[in-house]
């Protein structure tokens, strides 16, 4: 299958250098968030794909290593990509798309549930750049109603 670089691809681009992170999650309601930091080195892999190794605190885990991996599909016209951590056994596949402004990426998955984690639960993160050297993630979980809630919030700061 021939490259077929599209302006998504150039978008994922904006990810590619060298941050550090602070984040908050809240994983259990009612108590006070966990707080983590760390760092995250994000490369390109053909002009295709992105590779985003990060390493640090993990919230509630302790030190974790973890890989995403993010690209965008022409044929199907979503983004696509997965997630693996050194703390747990799941991999996270997603399934995305930039809004109209063009600066929040929303990769919807699917993983084990907050409450049970023997049953599959509905999972988003959400990507936003608010700046050239400033994004954030969020991750939100959505519950037996429905309705999404927000459980992490991570800052990310480019280095390099």
């Amino acid at each position: 299958m021939e490259k077929q670089r599209q302006k998504e691809h150039e978008w994922l681009h904006k990810l590619i250098g060298e941050w550090t992170f602070t984040a908050e999650a809240s994983m259990k309601p009612g108590e006070p968030p966990d707080q983590s930091k760390g760092t995250e080195v994000v490369r390109s892999l053909g002009g295709l794909w992105v590779l985003a190794e990060g390493e640090g605190d993990m919230p509630g885990c302790g030190p974790a290593t973890s890989l995403m991996t993010l690209g965008f599909d022409t044929r199907t016209k979503r983004f696509t990509g997965t997630w693996i951590g050194s703390m747990m056994t799941h991999l996270w596949l997603y399934d995305g798309e930039l809004n109209e402004a063009g600066d929040t990426l929303t990769l919807d998955s699917q993983g084990p549930g907050m409450k049970d984690q023997t049953k599959l639960a509905r999972y988003r993160d959400v990507i936003e750049f608010v700046n050239d050297g400033h994004r954030t993630l969020t991750s939100h979980h959505q519950d037996e109603n429905g309705g999404w809630h927000a459980f992490m919030l991570a800052n990310y700061r480019r280095t390099k």
